[in-house]
């Protein structure tokens, strides 16, 4: 990651993008404009995720295709709203972009002039003091609709935990955000329960109870606790209670 000088009242930009060519083509465009300070340049999401933490920027120009942390990624395990002006070689998910009021998107190649016009919106939008959309919004708009999660990010302070959903024992809520329990471990993120069901494979995943998600390999047994009461055994023997309705759903799917 490359840290440049810091200006007073310059809009504060942060460049992400796994491709150095690309960051070198963004900063020379960048530093034609006045009024503008890179603050950081990363390479992958992780860096990026460590720059707006130390350097707290107005504006990130994001990339979407990248190793280890992709775009959408990066804005679901941001701990702040940030303007994010994207910047990529795909244009399939700029509609849901837009309608969620990300302040740009700049499609590869482009020119200086392009990225110009992106940067005066993100600055008109934060004189205006414009609210960004919620990061949760955004990234449930811009990310593709087809497919299931394949793994779960969880941010912890500095640390970010990629678990593979094949991994997850089960789902607890605790008011506004859920535990993932995995291999022994428990992880809490910042997310409703429901919001993660939709986006987990409802054929590995049913939601048994309106505070428990389980993983169906794991179950091993379904056992009556008191009149009408049922909990679910799991296979290292966790207790998980069982709804009227979550059992009608189990019944379906065994």
């Amino acid at each position: 990651m490359r840290k440049a000088k810091k200006v007073s009242d310059d809009l504060r930009v942060v460049i992400v993008d796994d491709e150095e060519p690309a960051r070198r083509l963004v900063r020379d465009y960048l530093d034609r404009l006045a009024g503008v300070s890179i603050v950081a340049e990363c390479g992958n999401g992780f860096e990026a995720l460590k720059a707006v933490s130390e350097h707290e920027p107005d504006l990130m120009l994001l990339d979407i295709q990248m190793p280890k942390l992709d775009g959408f990624e990066v804005l679901e395990l941001l701990e702040r709203d940030l303007p994010i002006v994207f910047i990529t070689a795909h244009d399939e998910h700029a509609l849901r972009a837009f309608e969620v009021h990300a302040v740009d998107y700049v499609l590869k190649p482009f020119g200086s002039e392009r990225l110009a016009e992106a940067v005066e919106r993100a600055r008109e939008r934060i004189g205006r003091g414009a609210v960004a959309p919620p990061v949760e919004d955004l990234v449930a708009s811009a990310r593709p609709e087809a497919g299931h999660l394949e793994r779960i990010l969880i941010r912890d302070g500095s640390e970010v935990h990629v678990i593979p959903t094949e991994a997850v024992d089960y789902v607890e809520a605790r008011d506004d955000a859920v535990a993932i329990h995995a291999g022994g471990l428990c992880h809490l993120k910042a997310q409703r329960l429901a919001k993660l069901e939709d986006r987990l494979d409802p054929k590995a995943f049913i939601r048994v109870h309106r505070s428990y998600i389980i993983n169906l390999d794991r179950l091993r047994s379904i056992e009556l606790y008191a009149k009408d009461s049922r909990i679910a055994i799991l296979a290292d023997g966790t207790k998980v209670p069982v709804s009227r309705s979550g059992y009608s759903r189990l019944r379906e799917m065994l």
